[in-house]
């Protein structure tokens, strides 16, 4: 934008969106037909338009978002389930996390430190243009005009400096709030290492169980062939003390293997069926494993909750008694 303090003419690009409320602030200046003079009135009133009240409403959310967070993270496992944060009869410390975040985000919004420069820059603007005004009396329009444009800088001047106090605390408690977060973790870290621990030993337990079955399977592999080949020897199917070869075995050894081959299928069968059932019975064992976990973690977190809460308790009787 420029000004022509000679012929008293503003030019100048102006480019937004509908969020940037450019339409309405063109409306609202061609309803300003008389003050239109003023190469900063336009600026002002696109200034105005974006610092509408949403802005401080949007921060008093912010606000009441982090009262609730705070209340959620004091009362713990103890608040009800309609307030968001509780899942299972448990703190949702991912819920919490993401709305401390996103409670942080909204503070960003709109930051009243970015509205103090642009307004330290429309001042500097403003003096430059009062050195061209021509003064012909207190009474000139232009001169009452910029007046005017000065108290309401000094008004969205004063109101900034205090959102900017508002929201400067808004964020300092949502500082603490993540070191309150640290410490949330810090606990769920210790529950992560007595579930190791506790892992850790049935991990032994497992080594040793596989250590006796490996020797009896060694066992087993050394001892079985030579025992199926002596129970086979020792059959009448074979007599060793015929002085011929031929009459060492019996010509009806056939009805060995008609024997043992059904009864070797069958007892395979049995064990099938038998290995089945027990996967089964591991796959049950291991939904119940799953659900004693989960409820070890629940007793464990509800142990530290009370143990943070008695901390608290404690911590508020000694400030009485001081």
């Amino acid at each position: 934008m420029s000004y022509n303090f000679d012929t008293g003419m503003t030019t100048g690009f102006c480019k937004g969106t509908k969020a940037s409320h450019i339409v309405d602030s063109i409306k609202l200046l061609k309803t300003s037909v008389s003050e239109i003079g003023h190469p900063m009135l336009l600026p002002l009133i696109i200034l105005s338009n974006d610092m509408s009240s949403s802005v401080e409403i949007r921060q008093r959310d912010a606000r009441g978002w982090l009262r609730r967070i705070e209340y959620a993270l004091s009362m713990g496992s103890s608040l009800e389930s309609n307030d968001g944060y509780v899942r299972n009869g448990l703190l949702d410390l991912d819920a919490l996390n993401r709305d401390l975040v996103e409670c942080y985000s909204q503070t960003l919004w709109k930051n009243p430190t970015t509205y103090l420069t642009i307004i330290a820059h429309f001042k500097e603007a403003m003096e430059a243009v009062q050195l061209e005004i021509p003064t012909t009396g207190k009474d000139s329009i232009m001169n009452k005009l910029h007046t005017r444009i000065l108290s309401r800088l000094k008004f969205h001047e004063r109101r900034l400096l205090g959102l900017d106090g508002f929201v400067n605390t808004t964020q300092q408690r949502l500082e603490k709030k993540s070191a309150l977060s640290l410490i949330i973790a810090q606990k769920d870290s210790r529950l992560n290492f007595e579930v190791a621990g506790n892992s850790r030993s049935l991990a032994h337990a497992t080594k040793r169980d596989t250590g006796s079955m490996m020797a009896l399977a060694l066992l087993g592999t050394i001892f079985l062939p030579g025992t199926y080949i002596a129970s086979i020897f020792s059959t009448t199917f074979f007599d060793f003390q015929n002085a011929t070869w031929t009459a060492v075995m019996s010509p009806k050894f056939w009805l060995y293997w008609a024997t043992a081959i059904p009864t070797t299928v069958l007892i395979l069968g049995a064990w099938t069926f038998w290995e089945r059932q027990r996967n089964l019975k591991y796959e049950m064992e291991e939904r119940d494993l799953a659900r004693a976990s989960e409820n070890m973690e629940k007793t464990i977190l509800a142990a530290m909750g009370r143990r943070t809460l008695a901390k608290m308790t404690t911590l508020g009787a000694n400030k009485e008694e001081l």
